[in-house]
């Protein structure tokens, strides 16, 4: 799971000044540096539980549906975080939310490291998730407005390498510990989750020094702060016209009246393209990617590996997710985004196939392991490369201004909630249905997905935000371009 990104923002009327070299491309970098251990962080304490369920497991003597708990309890929390962690940060400020958060993941590990029982590890988890949604909401929105708008893409797309390079390192740390102590040392698990206490701290120490945002600053009417933070983080002469830019920018949405649920419903286009974004964050989920996030090392232990193995070879589908990331942010922007949807819906539908006739007709012999994994990390790759970003950008681009808060929120709380349901069940589901019957059920929901795309997700990349809004509200989106256009002219 990843975070959203900011729909983009127009830099304002004012020609500005371009941005040259500098030393505060070197500040800038140092914020991007720190603040985006906050997605490091997403990353881990997400996929720790990968490898460290195992252990923990057989330490406190859960149940299947008692370590689902412990799973789906950061991601309910999360839920909670995302919707609140926005709000939080517009009253106190990015920079206090960040702060806070960091406290929030070292309280989070200090309560799951000491707890005798399931109830302390879900009441770490809990707060753990409070975090992480906080994160996935607050991190990219430090970062886009403290970014020049010419770099904010590449810049705020830093957060979505860090928390998949977070989930590497949870992959690799637990590797690493479960062969060297797991044997020896049954609560091996919680070393696991003592590691993501070391970002925290750097967080933490790190976000002291760095400065608050200019834009929330100028909003609480504190311009000379907001001045001073643009000057140090832009070329000379550049920020007196940013800064005003930004002014006249609130100034005109300050003005704009955002639309209350009932004008909403009674808009039919404006219902339906709510409804397509809350089925683009089902179906992100049900690719069940998040069931290899966080059960995958149970997942290769049913396909055959011995547990330090599965730990292991847990490493190859996360590497290929840092792979296909990167690749990822640098097609978005170059390829169709129904094209892209349609490939990976297909892709991860057939994979999904593929693994489940493996696991059921192959013998059983020592490649059979092998293959699978193979065929696990062919299907991660695929759903890294298509889907996971194209699923955020899409969101960030298909609601109208004026409902853009409802839109996006309403379709990531679905996706989390989705999220959450897939971590508490699924290790029960596996249990009663045996790998191969799991992911035909996978490949069942992925050939909706492709079908939903195919019939209802509309083409967004290749136009402005503002011709969005006139083409979503009217519904024109959903016409063929020669239609469009053809509507235009005669209304021209």
């Amino acid at each position: 799971m990843s975070h959203s990104p900011v729909p983009p923002v127009s830099p304002g009327t004012t020609q500005l000044p371009p941005l040259t070299a500098g030393p505060y491309r070197r500040r800038l970098g140092r914020v991007a540096l720190i603040a985006t251990l906050g997605g490091l962080l997403f990353g881990y304490d997400t996929s720790v539980i990968n490898g460290a369920g195992g252990f923990m497991s057989e330490d406190l003597g859960l149940s299947p549906l008692g370590l689902g708990v412990a799973v789906s309890a950061l991601l309910f929390a999360s839920a909670v975080g995302a919707l609140t962690g926005g709000r939080i940060s517009d009253a106190i400020g990015r920079r206090t939310t960040i702060l806070i958060m960091a406290v929030l993941f070292i309280v989070g590990v200090a309560l799951v490291v000491t707890a005798p029982g399931l109830t302390l590890v879900v009441a770490g988890r809990i707060v753990l998730g409070l975090a992480v949604g906080t994160a996935s909401v607050v991190v990219p929105v430090f970062l886009a407005e403290l970014a020049p708008y010419e770099i904010r893409g590449s810049l705020a797309g830093r957060n979505e390498f860090m928390i998949v390079l977070g989930q590497l390192l949870a992959i690799i740390m637990n590797a690493i510990i479960g062969n060297l102590w797991g044997e020896q040392f049954p609560g091996v698990w919680r070393a696991m989750f003592l590691l993501a206490a070391v970002p925290a701290v750097f967080l933490l120490v790190g976000m002291l020094r760095m400065p608050e945002s200019p834009r929330w600053l100028l909003d609480k009417g504190r311009r000379d702060e907001a001045l001073e933070i643009l000057t140090r983080l832009r070329p000379e002469n550049r920020a007196e016209p940013e800064l005003e830019d930004i002014a006249r920018a609130r100034h005109a949405e300050s003005q704009r009246v955002s639309m209350d649920l009932k004008s909403i419903l009674r808009n039919k286009n404006l219902v339906k393209i709510v409804l397509i974004g809350c089925g683009l964050g089902i179906f992100q989920q049900t690719t069940g990617i998040n069931a290899i996030q966080y059960y995958g090392e149970r997942v290769l232990e049913v396909a055959g590996f011995a547990r330090g193995g599965a730990l292991i070879a847990s490493i190859a589908p996360a590497t290929i997710s840092v792979v296909a990331a990167v690749v990822a942010l640098q097609m978005m922007d170059r390829v169709s985004r129904r094209k892209t949807f349609l490939w990976g819906y297909g892709l991860v539908s057939g994979f999904h196939v593929l693994i489940g006739a493996t696991a059921q007709l192959m013998p059983e012999t020592d490649a059979k392991p092998f293959v699978l994994l193979a065929l696990i990390t062919a299907f991660v790759g695929s759903m890294q490369l298509c889907l996971n970003v194209a699923t955020w950008v899409t969101l960030s681009e298909i609601f109208p201004q004026k409902m853009r808060a409802f839109g996006m929120g309403i379709s990531v709380f679905i996706l989390w909630m989705t999220n959450s349901i897939l971590g508490l069940f699924f290790p029960t589901i596996i249990a009663a249905l045996g790998l191969s019957s799991t992911f035909f059920v996978f490949a069942g929901l992925n050939v909706v997905a492709f079908l939903f795309v195919l019939r209802w997700v509309p083409e967004t990349r290749g136009r402005t935000l503002e011709q969005l809004e006139e083409d979503v509200t009217t519904g024109e989106i959903y016409l063929p371009r020669a239609s469009r256009a053809e509507a235009r002219s005669d209304k021209s």
